[in-house]
């Protein structure tokens, strides 16, 4: 007998936000147990390990974000389109995965040294390789100014945009699409008034 995929998902999410909250290292599963109304044993009939609860919730994560950046990547946009549509899926997936997105901002770095966990160095590989070739193609094209440095203003669109998992909230006042464009007009437009 296997738990049904609604309680499976439940669970994970449960786990996602202690992870979140306490960090990898600091969770166990009787903590996760806790915060899901169960004992700790009852866990194990669902998952071997916090381990495999952890790569599950990430793996998922990383599938949907890649789903979502590939389909823009092969859209044929221009590279400001593709910036404005990169920044909005990824405040999408910070809507619908925003503990894994905490969990990939504190852990990837420790976790990718570890075999079982190796995707994530490829997946910030990936990533790195996206932003980068898109703000070089924008420079290229003149969409974007000459003298950015690419790497640094990679750095910045990356941080600014995941370290909104650490103050989002689904069903807030304000829909992903509405932070990713004003996060866009500032970004790309400024903050200043430019003089008339």
């Amino acid at each position: 007998m296997t738990a049904s995929p609604e309680r499976r998902r439940e669970l994970l999410d449960t786990a996602a936000e202690v992870f979140a909250a306490q960090g990898y290292n600091a969770t166990t599963v009787r903590k996760i147990a806790d915060a899901a109304g169960m004992l700790a044993g009852s866990l194990y009939y669902h998952f071997d390990s916090k381990e495999s609860m952890l790569d599950e919730i990430l793996s998922a994560f990383l599938t949907e974000l890649w789903d979502g950046y590939d389909t823009v990547l092969a859209a044929g946009l221009g590279p400001r389109e593709t910036i404005e549509a990169l920044v909005t899926e990824s405040f999408r997936e910070i809507d619908r995965h925003r503990a894994a997105v905490a969990i990939y901002q504190k852990e990837s770095r420790t976790l990718s040294a570890q075999p079982r966990f190796h995707y994530l160095s490829d997946s910030q590989q990936k990533f790195e390789k996206a932003w980068l070739g898109t703000l070089e193609r924008g420079v290229a094209a003149k969409v974007f100014r000459a003298d950015l440095d690419i790497r640094l203003t990679y750095r910045f669109v990356r941080d600014t945009v995941w370290v909104a998992a650490s103050w989002y909230r689904p069903g807030g006042q304000h829909s992903p699409e509405e932070i990713a464009r004003q996060y866009l007009s500032m970004v790309l437009d400024g903050i200043a008034l430019r003089p008339t």
